[in-house]
């Protein structure tokens, strides 16, 4: 259930977004930062948030993310303007972050059987197909039927009664010896992310070789130069640069940036122009209903790529994967107003099968070599990597298609055009990546970068 409304928060409310623009009179670079606080936000604060719930207590944890999700779901609905709007979008960020790490640390303490976990886990994947589903029909129909707002209140009846269910149900559980707290770390992880983001929203209203823009890009790699040498020093980091000289877990991490960068980039454009640039313009439910094909694919592709990496390793998914989402970028480079629909359900179809083959692979490429003591955090580390290529996606293709404008203009299709493009990159990036990231050199590079003592350890003796 926490997975079901995170996930539904991630798509149905690209769906909504030319209402809450019309309504708020909001620029497109204000509707990226509707997306982009919530996933933001949520990329930040995964690895602490995973760390609270082993120090803390998982189920206290999981608990509070609960209330402060629905907390900000019913202030989402009820916010008077677009800057509330964004605020509050953050807040259901900083629960819903206490939820998707803390639920699988309860499902790995819960269930000590393999075979049971290995259930319970497929169970949970599986939401993650059902809430992509859901999220733009059922979005389209609240829009239509009652008003933008009722796609918050969703999460409500749900985030309640899951609530009273862990109340009832989920045991209290710690590791017992937890990491410890890395607000340094934590801090600057914040501001690379935040500032690069900033940075790529904005930079078309105030240009890209600004004062503004050149110093945010200057803050994020500052960010960047300190956060390695200062976590590659820590007994304890929240991010194990080691981790990154393995070739699977830098594929795996590099993989899931390009493909949530891609259902960033397309679901956002493809919102619009379906609603606001596409002659007849369709209603909301009508353009949820239009990208249908691409959840349906997503869910019945997701188990089969499982059951393919179980058999014969990740390789042949992430390259079918990303031949799809290549597929479905390339078909839509030539769209114009005029497009009919049934021309764009094949770029649909494919892109969904494309993304169903690629996210199962994802972990399963980022832990592949790692001992067992080290899988969580990798696990946690390609979650992250997630929500950034997502954060990244929208923002680089809402610079691009809007070029700063303060609304969809006549240009947008032809601008767009170049976005398409940047899937059709995605796609190539995952495809020669699943290739290196998956040969002997590469699963030899894992087990070297885990052995020997961290340099924060070395010459301290025994």
């Amino acid at each position: 259930m926490s997975l079901l409304i995170v996930g539904l928060d991630n798509t149905i409310v690209n769906v909504a977004l030319p209402s809450i623009g019309r309504e708020l009179h909001a620029s497109v670079s204000e509707l990226q930062w509707t997306v982009d606080a919530y996933t933001l936000v949520l990329a930040s604060l995964l690895m602490l948030s995973g760390s609270m719930g082993d120090r803390l207590g998982r189920r206290r944890v999981f608990q509070t993310g609960l209330a402060v999700f629905t907390l900000g779901s019913l202030l989402c609905s009820a916010a008077p303007s677009l800057g509330w709007l964004i605020a509050f979008r953050m807040m259901q960020a900083v629960g819903g972050s206490m939820l998707n790490p803390v639920a699988m640390s309860i499902i790995r303490n819960v269930f000590t059987d393999a075979r049971e976990r290995a259930s319970a886990i497929g169970m949970w994947g599986a939401t993650i197909g059902i809430s992509l589903a859901l999220g733009p029909v059922l979005g389209g129909a609240l829009v239509d039927g009652v008003d933008w707002r009722a796609i918050f209140w969703i999460n409500i009846p749900v985030g309640l009664v899951a609530l009273g269910l862990t109340m009832r149900f989920v045991p209290e559980s710690r590791a017992p010896k937890p990491r410890r707290l890395d607000p340094v770390g934590q801090l600057l992880v914040i501001v690379l992310l935040a500032s690069l983001t900033y940075a790529i929203i904005e930079a078309p209203a105030a240009g890209w070789l600004s004062l503004q823009t050149v110093g945010l890009f200057v803050l994020a790699a500052a960010s960047l130069a300190a956060l390695v040498p200062y976590e590659a020093r820590r007994p304890e980091p929240l991010i194990e640069p080691r981790f990154f000289r393995s070739l699977p877990f830098s594929g795996a991490s590099a993989i899931a940036v390009l493909a949530f960068s891609a259902l960033g980039a397309f679901l956002f454009i493809n919102t619009l122009y379906l609603q606001e640039v596409r002659i007849p313009h369709l209603s909301a439910f009508q353009a949820g209903l239009c990208t249908l094909p691409i959840a349906a694919m997503t869910l019945f592709f997701a188990p089969l790529s499982g059951r393919i990496v179980g058999r014969r390793g990740p390789r042949l998914a992430l390259l079918v994967g990303g031949l799809g989402i290549g597929l479905g970028g390339l078909l839509l480079i030539d769209i114009s107003s005029s497009t009919p629909v049934a021309a764009l359900l094949p770029a649909y179809f494919l892109f969904g099968i494309g993304f169903g083959m690629v996210n199962p692979p994802i972990t399963n490429t980022a832990v592949m070599g790692m001992p067992e003591a080290q899988a969580g955090v990798a696990a946690a580390v390609a979650s992250t990597s997630r929500q950034v290529g997502q954060t990244l996606g929208v923002a680089i293709a809402g610079a691009i298609a809007a070029a700063g404008a303060a609304s969809v203009g006549p240009d947008f299709v032809s601008l767009s055009h170049a976005v398409w493009w940047l899937v059709v990159g995605c796609g190539i990036g995952i495809m020669t990546l699943g290739l290196l990231s998956t040969t002997s050199r590469a699963n030899a590079s894992a087990r070297r970068a885990l052995a020997g003592p961290r340099p924060a350890e070395a010459g301290t003796g025994s």
